[in-house]
C-alpha cells in the first residue's frame, strides 16, 4: 500500500501536464469534440493542484531519500504548472470582455472577401459584431487604434505583407497595395482568427487598419487585441 501511494504520489503531476498537454492536440486534430477538449483541460488542472498536497503528504509521512525525493520535488513542480497554465488562460478570459472581433476602425471594419469561403461553416459570421461589441472594445482596448505613416501605400502595403509573412499567417488573398487578408491558427488548439489589412490613402501618408475575428467562440481571451498589437509595432519596424 505504501509502495502504491508513492507511485502515484510521484506519478500525479505527470499525469496531470498529460491531460494538459493532450488536450489542445485532441481537439485540433479532432478526437475530441471542443467541449471534451475543456474537460480534459479542466480534469488536469485538478489533478496538478490535487498533486501538490498529495506529494507534501506523502514525503511528510514516508520522508523518502535520494532520486525519490527528487522525484517527487518535479512531481510537485510539474503539477503547479499544470494548474497555472489553464488557471491563468481562466483569469485572463474573467479580465476581458466576451468579444472575438477587434477592429481599428469602428465605424467602417475592413470587411472580408478573400476568406469568406474558408469561413462558410464557422460559428462566428464574417460581419462586424456591431455596436455592442465596439462599445465593449473601446472600454477594454482604448489603444487599439489606426496606424497613420508617412509613406505611400505601395511601401506600406510591402512592409506590411512582409510583416504576415513573418508572424507565419497563411496569406487568403491580396489586393495591392490596398488589402491583406490572413488567417492565424493557433498553436495548442488549432483556434483558426482572420485578419484583413486595410491601407488607404491618408493626408501625405497612409492609414492602417487591422481587424482580426474568431471563426469559433464567445471570447478571444485577447488574443485579437493582442495580435493587432503586435502587427502594428513590427510594421512600423519595417517602415
Amino acid at each position: 500500500m505504501k509502495k502504491v501511494l508513492g507511485i502515484v504520489a510521484v506519478l500525479s503531476g505527470f499525469i496531470a501536464l498529460f491531460l494538459v498537454i493532450v488536450a489542445g492536440p485532441s481537439y485540433r486534430n479532432g478526437w475530441l469534440e471542443l467541449g471534451q477538449a475543456f474537460t480534459l483541460l479542466r480534469w488536469g488542472a485538478i489533478v496538478g493542484i490535487a498533486s501538490v498536497p498529495l506529494i507534501i503528504g506523502y514525503a511528510l509521512w514516508r520522508k523518502p531519500h535520494g532520486r525519490f525525493t527528487s522525484a517527487l520535488a518535479i512531481s510537485a513542480v510539474v503539477g503547479l504548472f499544470s494548474f497555472y497554465l489553464p488557471f491563468s488562460q481562466w483569469q485572463t478570459a474573467k479580465s476581458v470582455p466576451p468579444i472575438h472581433d477587434i477592429s481599428t476602425d469602428l465605424e467602417n471594419p475592413p470587411a472580408f472577401v478573400a476568406v469568406l469561403p474558408l469561413r462558410k461553416d464557422a460559428p462566428n459570421p464574417p460581419e462586424y459584431a456591431g455596436e455592442e461589441t465596439a462599445q465593449q472594445q473601446r472600454e477594454a482596448y482604448p489603444k487599439i487604434r489606426p496606424l497613420v505613416v508617412k509613406q505611400p501605400r505601395e511601401a506600406v502595403f510591402e512592409a506590411a505583407l512582409s510583416v504576415v509573412e513573418g508572424q507565419g499567417w497563411r496569406l487568403a488573398g491580396a489586393e495591392v497595395p490596398s488589402r491583406i487578408e490572413a488567417t492565424d491558427t493557433t498553436f495548442w488548439f488549432g483556434f483558426k482568427d482572420d485578419i484583413v489589412i486595410r491601407i488607404q490613402p491618408h493626408e501625405d501618408g497612409s492609414r492602417v487598419d487591422v481587424r482580426s475575428k474568431s471563426r469559433l467562440g464567445k471570447s478571444d481571451v485577447g488574443a485579437n487585441a493582442q495580435r493587432i498589437r503586435l502587427f502594428m509595432e513590427k510594421l512600423q519596424e519595417a517602415l
